[in-house]
């Protein structure tokens, strides 16, 4: 199930504007001699009982269309008690979620008309008080809103459900489908020209939907009163086509949305080829280099060997193709072309010259000898293979110094700050320095690497053992230390904004913190526990709100805890290890909840602190960091992963070198541990790490540029690069 939490605001953002230009309404409300509201009454109804009683008391005339084709509209005269701004704030509420309206002074006028009108919400709403506390009163009733208008869509849903209030029948296929006008013009551009610019449909109460599945119709209509849609990819490619024929943007941007999450080999061809056809260009780009990144097991499945010759030739030639070796590329084109040898031998040259046989050792070639020989032979055929290969392997190595396989990715992993040891001077050296790196190289044999650029430097002292995290695009920067002593705690906060290249100095958290984690979770920012001083932590958690550029505590952890790992998955704060308030290593792992604290989970297998925790493939997965030993801590190079179905905990394999102190991202599908020390001999590890899940093994993937323990890595966009 795929839903949009955005649905409500955006159906009701379009339904006050109806109700602003009288669009479809068909309500009004009598207040007295000359003073009337006109509203739509499906969407009264579903916050007043009492409205939603006259609907149904309604007789079958006054529900009918009259001469001139226009819906007429039915009055509902309100005791003269309720006075104008009550009736007011009860269709205010109605649309919005809240009530601008509502303080000291109105609040006895507001609730008198909500409780003639039974609107039980509002009424609750009024007894709250919280419009004594005028700056409490603006966040509560923002969060407030959007809760009352996802609450107001659902009784909307109930009564389509119900059958109530609808005012016309879709004919699909002698499939019916009763429907209130207004809420499918809100949903749909389509039926919105339909049933609001005086078409024949806007008069009819039946409308005949010819060449539409009655499924997939459905699905959305279900989708405008729920913001939810059931998609698998058996039915994802047809409900796409009908919300773009009938113009349903939100639902659309779901579809397109599951067609990227939930990419898979065995359906990505097809995402291409649907993309390619409807002009999808940012899908299409998203697929292809999905095949590019996961090409050895997409080349495996049956829709490979449907690719136009020219499609994979695209393929082969481009330099961010992610393969083990040529090898792969070679044994793709042999498979491609002997799933139908008679028609696409004649192809075999072109696709050749997409394989860069010098980057291939001996041994490989030798397959490439055999194999090339072997189709030469093929009936007559007078295709040259082994010849062309043998010239470019041996002898034709290209002019430029790069030879190399260069992968690209869209995102690109951002370290910011951290720490190393000088080793001219001997002394630490904390770093102020922002790298990123944008290329992974493929070379001769298993020869791999990455490319670091600078991006920058953070406008502050030097940090490490900070907070970092990404939310909307924009990258934050808070507390940490710019040096060992008691005093050089920091609760500085700081924004990088990549795509305008810009700085921003934020609010200071209320404390000073060290050693934890930043995670963006629900549109805020939450600073969890840390080190307050180098040998006290706490247990504190600060949620940072970026539209009041303001810190406040929320619930704080049930012990004092640094040095932990945190990540967000399923819309959950997990926490794993850390030390406790003796600097004693657990094996702990939670959820954290802002509002509700902590529930634990099942433990891991080994104590850890200092780690990093990465979330791949719906599971989590735990690597480095430190362990007890006696009163001292050795290091922690055994890695285990978690499964939040089965609550439990699985080893994998083994880090190749200890990484303690070190940053993690998860980039295409991979882990990557990024420097750390060693706790044996505190010597610095300034290796990259790379875990593949699906092969379940660790790649060197070269050294890092700058700062190699206490810093921070993130996944981020960098699109002017």
């Amino acid at each position: 199930m795929c839903s949009s939490k955005t649905i409500p605001e955006e159906v009701f953002t379009v339904l006050k504007e109806f109700l602003d230009l009288k669009i479809l309404t068909d309500l009004t409300l009598v207040t007295g001699p000359g003073n009337w509201f006109t509203v739509h009454s499906v969407v009264l109804a579903s916050v007043s009982k009492l409205i939603l009683e006259r609907l149904k008391q309604k007789n079958a005339k006054s529900s009918e269309e009259d001469e001139h084709g226009k819906t007429s509209t039915w009055f509902v005269e309100l005791p003269a008690e309720i006075d104008d701004t009550g009736v007011e704030a009860v269709v205010e509420f109605a649309y919005t979620g809240a009530v601008k309206s509502l303080r000291q002074d109105t609040v006895a006028g507001i609730q008198a008309a909500a409780e003639v009108l039974a609107v039980q919400r509002l009424v609750d709403l009024c007894n709250k008080g919280e419009w004594l506390d005028e700056c409490h009163q603006k966040e509560v009733q923002k969060i407030s809103a959007r809760e009352q208008m996802k609450m107001t869509l659902q009784a909307v849903g109930r009564l389509w459900t119900d059958g109530e209030v609808c005012d016309v029948t879709l004919d699909v296929e002698d499939t019916f489908y009763h429907v209130h006008r207004v809420i499918l013009a809100a949903n749909s551009d389509y039926f919105r020209g339909m049933f609001t610019s005086g078409m024949k449909e806007s008069r009819q109460p039946c409308v005949d939907l010819p060449f539409l599945s009655a499924s997939d119709l459905e699905a959305l209509i279900r989708f405008s009163y729920s913001g939810t849609l059931l998609l698998t990819w058996d039915s994802v490619f047809e409900v796409t086509c009908t919300a773009l024929r009938l113009q349903f943007q939100s639902a659309l941007s779901l579809c397109l949305n599951f067609m990227q999450k939930e990419l898979q080999v065995n359906s990505c061809l097809d995402v291409a080829s649907f993309a390619e056809a409807y002009g999808m260009s940012d899908l299409l780009e998203e697929v292809n280099d999905f095949v590019l990144r996961n090409f050895r097991e997409v080349s495996a499945t049956v829709k490979f060997q449907d690719l136009p010759a020219e499609k994979l030739l695209d393929f082969l030639q481009c330099d961010g193709l992610c393969v083990p070796s040529e090898l792969t590329v070679f044994r793709a084109v042999i498979s491609w072309i002997e799933a139908d040898p008679e028609e696409r031998l004649v192809h075999a040259s072109s696709l050749m010259s997409g394989v860069r046989f010098p980057l291939m050792t001996f041994r490989e070639f030798r397959e490439v000898r055999a194999v090339n020989l072997q189709m030469e032979c093929y009936r007559d055929s007078e295709v040259e293979l082994y010849g062309t290969a043998l010239k470019e392997f041996g002898f034709s190595l290209p002019q430029s110094h790069e030879i190399c396989r260069v992968r690209r990715p869209k995102d690109v992993l951002v370290l910011v700050g951290g720490d190393q040891l000088n080793p001219d001077m001997g002394h630490r050296m904390p770093s102020r320095e922002l790298w990123f790196a944008n290329s992974m190289r493929s070379g001769t044999g298993l020869v791999k690497g990455m490319e670091w650029r600078r991006l920058g430097e953070i406008p502050d002292q030097p940090k490490f053992r900070h907070g970092v995290a990404v939310l909307d695009g924009v990258l934050y920067v808070v507390g940490g230390c710019f040096f060992y002593t008691s005093n050089d705690m920091m609760k500085s906060a700081y924004s990088y904004d990549p795509l305008k290249e810009t700085w921003k100095r934020l609010a200071d958290m209320q404390d000073l913190r060290s050693n934890f984690c930043l995670v963006a979770h629900d549109e805020r920012l939450y600073a969890i526990g840390g080190d307050k001083t180098i040998n006290t932590n706490v247990d504190s958690v600060e949620m940072y709100n970026p539209d009041t550029d303001s810190w406040s505590f929320v619930k704080p952890l049930d012990q004092a805890l640094s040095g932990y790992a945190a990540t967000v998955f399923n819309e959950g704060i997990f926490i794993s290890g850390g030390f406790d308030c003796k600097y004693v290593c657990l094996v702990s792992m939670f959820l954290y909840h802002p509002e509700r604290g902590t529930t634990y989970l099942a433990d891991m297998a080994n104590d850890r602190a200092q780690h990093c925790m990465e979330v791949a493939q719906g599971r989590l997965y735990v690597a480095g960091g430190v362990c007890n030993l006696r009163r001292f801590y050795m290091d922690q190079q055994a890695c285990e992963v978690y499964d939040p179905v089965s609550d439990t905990w699985t080893a994998f394999a083994s880090l190749p070198v200890p990484h303690v102190g070190a940053a993690s991202a998860f980039l295409e599908d991979r882990i990557y541990i990024l420097g750390g020390y060693c706790q044996e001999d505190y010597s610095e590890s300034g290796l990259v790490h790379r875990f593949d899940p699906s092969m379940q093994r660790w790649e060197n993937m070269g050294k890092l540029p700058g700062a190699v323990t206490d810093h921070k890595c993130k996944t981020s966009t960098l699109r002017y690069i």
